[in-house]
């Protein structure tokens, strides 16, 4: 505790050791609990994909946004997860790797190297740092999402939808 009375500093929440998956606490024979159990309900097996994920680009591409939502919907449904993960999280981490796969494309077309505006001078193509950008924006929502399967999926699971990645890249590119 400060002078002033307050309680700063101290131990931060999540701070320590990394938690253990559930499958890893089974295994162990400890007591091991979902972080949290929805009801269980039967929907569709995949919700609609929205509008904004589907929009054509400036440049007359379109986003693989739709896919990449539709195979991570898929993912978490296969290990019963998709009711614990938001579709606001899951679609963010489809909108991020989409935008992120259109930068690389664009710096593929274009190159690393552009004009100034003004001076003509060469400098570092805004494409790169907006890809970036948006690969790391992707990978703090794909830590969420698997932080959230791995604590609460009771199977073992090998494969990684977001390994796929390069693949999708290379093959959007004709």
């Amino acid at each position: 505790m400060a002078k002033d009375g307050t309680n700063r500093g101290g131990a931060r929440p999540g701070a320590g050791r990394p938690r253990k998956a559930l499958t890893e606490k089974i295994s162990e024979g400890k007591k091991a609990e979902v972080m949290l159990q929805p009801a269980e309900l039967t929907a569709a097996d995949i919700p609609p994909v929205r509008e904004f994920m589907t929009a054509m680009q400036r440049d007359g591409t379109t986003l693989c946004a739709k896919e990449v939502f539709t195979e991570t919907y898929s993912w978490l449904k296969d290990r019963n997860c998709e009711k614990l993960v938001s579709r606001q999280l899951i679609e963010q981490y489809a909108m991020s790797i989409s935008r992120w796969i259109h930068c690389e494309e664009v710096v593929s077309r274009t190159g690393y190297i552009a004009k100034h505006p003004t001076t003509n001078a060469p400098i570092a193509s805004p494409y790169v740092a907006m890809s970036q950008a948006y690969l790391k924006q992707a990978n703090v929502c794909w830590n969420q999402i698997f932080t959230i399967v791995r604590e609460n999926c009771s199977v073992e699971f090998q494969d990684n939808p977001q390994d796929d990645m390069m693949e999708k890249l290379l093959r959007s590119r004709k």
